[in-house]
C-alpha cells in the first residue's frame, strides 16, 4: 500500500470534498479509526473497502490505483499560479509549491499600497504562518486585533481565526504563507 499511496490519495480526495474522517468512515460503513490507519499507511485495506470508500468520495475505484506524474520540483516566476491581476491595483495571491497535493503548501501575497486582503476578516480551515518578505509595514486585524507587521516579521494564525491584512503605506507589501492543509 505504501508504494501506490493510497492512504494519501484517499485523505486527498477526502480533503478536496471536504468530508471528515468520521463522515467518509460511516458512509463507507467502517470504523473511523481504520480509516485514519489507511490514510496513515498503517494497514492495508480490502478491495471490498477500496471499492466503498471510492464510492463515498464519487471516483472510480482505478483512481486509487494510478500513478501520478511528478509535477516540476522548481517553481519558476513566470509559471506560478496567480489568483488575482498582478497588473492590476489590487491583491493578488501566487502559489510558490508546484501544486497543492503535498501536506503544506507555500503561497505570496501581494498588497499595492492602500489596499486589504478583503473588506471583512475571514476565516478557513489550516493552520498558517506569515512572514513579511517585503515592504514598510502591514496591520494584521487577527480576530478584532491589529497587528502592525514590518520586513522580516513573522506571525501564526490558527485555523479559523477571522483575520483580514491593511496596507496602510505607500508601498507594495510582499507576505509569504505556509499553509497546512492547502487551501489555495
Amino acid at each position: 500500500m505504501d508504494e501506490l499511496n493510497l492512504g494519501k490519495k484517499i485523505q486527498a480526495l477526502r480533503l478536496e470534498r471536504g468530508l471528515s474522517v468520521r463522515k467518509v468512515a460511516n458512509l463507507a460503513n467502517i470504523t473511523p479509526s481504520m480509516l485514519s490507519q489507511m490514510e496513515n499507511g498503517l494497514v492495508n485495506p480490502s478491495i471490498n473497502t477500496l471499492r466503498a470508500i471510492a464510492q463515498v468520495l464519487d471516483t472510480p475505484l482505478y483512481n486509487l490505483f494510478k500513478e501520478e506524474q511528478t509535477p516540476d520540483m522548481v517553481v519558476h516566476p513566470e509559471t506560478r499560479l496567480v489568483i488575482g491581476s498582478p497588473g492590476e491595483p489590487d491583491v493578488h495571491y501566487q502559489l510558490l509549491t508546484p501544486d497543492t497535493k503535498g501536506d503544506i503548501e507555500f503561497c505570496m501575497m501581494v498588497i499595492p499600497p492602500r489596499c486589504s486582503s478583503y473588506r471583512d476578516s475571514k476565516s478557513h480551515v489550516g493552520e498558517e504562518v506569515a512572514y513579511v518578505c517585503a515592504g514598510d509595514s502591514v496591520v494584521l486585524d487577527l480576530e478584532g486585533t491589529p497587528l502592525t507587521l514590518r520586513a522580516g516579521d513573522s506571525v501564526r494564525i490558527a485555523s479559523n481565526a477571522a483575520h483580514v491584512w491593511h496596507n496602510p503605506s505607500e508601498v507594495t507589501v510582499q507576505v509569504i504563507f505556509a499553509i497546512t492543509p492547502p487551501t489555495f
